[in-house]
């Protein structure tokens, strides 16, 4: 069992909105905010991840109050947070920046065409895009990601075929060949999840949290379990035994890693899956309780507005109202060449 796999399966990740740049000395971009990016071009979704793949050259990157941070040639860059950023040639970051407006009319949705501009100094090749996911779900994997996460993958055949792959991808979209945009999407998840699992591979053995879980060997079977089987009728001392453990110790190790005990932490997703099946799907109330691990609806309505501070019924109705990522559309993005 694989906790990482479990979550990223649940959390519904969909690459988004691809753009392929190329940019040479002096250049520089403000980026605008992730929730900005998704106003402009996929109000439906819960929340996008920004990153940008070097495919050639170098750039250097940072966070509006952070130092700056050089990349090279296979390289990419994430903000799990939606931060702020600015990107450019040098550590001598110009006056250009793009708002969201900009963003609009850069990218719409359909094929792929490259954005160049800059000076005439050393060029720089970048795979830009966005990744949507559902941001209840997906918040104990965000939280446990810093504000901006860098990785190489240069230092593997596995992940340079990746980093190729995109690269090729991105460039054939900007013709109309049938496929194409599908292809870059699922790339562009599969970087995502290299790139989680590279940051994962490098934490430090005295780092809390739940992506420092996952490296215990006894609290990733945990997970593992309870992710697989949320519905299940769980107790303490059940997953104790089923991953060697006293139920003393594995509910220390669930607090010094993950800040709550296990069945504290089971209660929270069960009540994240359900409100993502309501909000999404048709099944009563009764039967989404039934499938997350409660046996009356009453129980699960008095947890459910604990949780939400809304009863089941409301939030499904309110959720009718505004269109999550449920069935998300595959997004690709058209920009038009520019001077920047």
């Amino acid at each position: 069992m694989d906790t990482l796999s479990e979550v990223l399966k649940t959390i519904r990740l969909t690459g988004a909105a691809f753009f392929q740049s190329e940019l040479k000395v002096p250049w520089s971009i403000v980026a605008p905010s992730s929730r900005a990016i998704a106003d402009a071009l996929m109000p439906e979704a819960d929340h996008v991840v920004p990153y940008h793949l070097v495919t050639a050259g170098r750039c250097v990157v940072k966070l509006l109050d952070g130092p700056p941070i050089d990349l090279a040639a296979g390289d990419v860059v994430m903000f799990p947070h939606g931060d702020h950023h600015i990107l450019g040639g040098t550590r001598q970051f110009g006056p250009v920046s793009m708002t969201p407006e900009d963003l609009a009319k850069l990218l719409a949705r359909g094929k792929i065409t490259p954005i160049r501009g800059g000076g005439d100094g050393a060029a720089t090749e970048m795979v830009c895009g966005f990744f949507a996911c559902d941001q209840r779900l997906s918040a104990a994997l965000l939280a446990g990601l810093p504000r901006m996460l860098r990785v190489s993958l240069n230092d593997d055949p596995g992940a340079a075929w990746l980093r190729s792959s995109l690269h090729f991808s991105a460039l054939e979209t900007a013709q109309p060949r049938a496929g194409a945009e599908t292809l870059l999407a699922k790339l562009s998840e599969l970087l995502f999840a290299e790139t989680i699992r590279r940051y994962l591979k490098d934490r430090p053995d005295s780092e809390t949290g739940w992506f420092a879980g996952l490296r215990n060997p006894h609290v990733t079977k945990a997970l593992s379990l309870l992710h697989a089987r949320p519905g299940h009728p769980w107790t303490v001392e059940e997953l104790a035994r089923e991953v060697g453990l006293s139920r003393t110790v594995l509910a220390e190790r669930f607090v010094h890693y993950l800040g709550q005990p296990p069945i504290q932490y089971l209660t929270k997703w069960r009540l994240s899956l359900a409100a993502n099946d309501l909000r999404d799907g048709s099944a009563s109330i009764g039967r989404v309780a039934e499938q997350v691990g409660y046996d009356s609806e009453a129980s699960f309505t008095r947890a459910f507005k604990r949780e939400f501070g809304l009863p089941p019924s409301t939030w499904r109705r309110r959720g009718a109202r505004a269109p999550a990522l449920a069935a998300p559309k595959r997004w690709v993005a058209h920009a038009e060449a520019v001077s920047l």
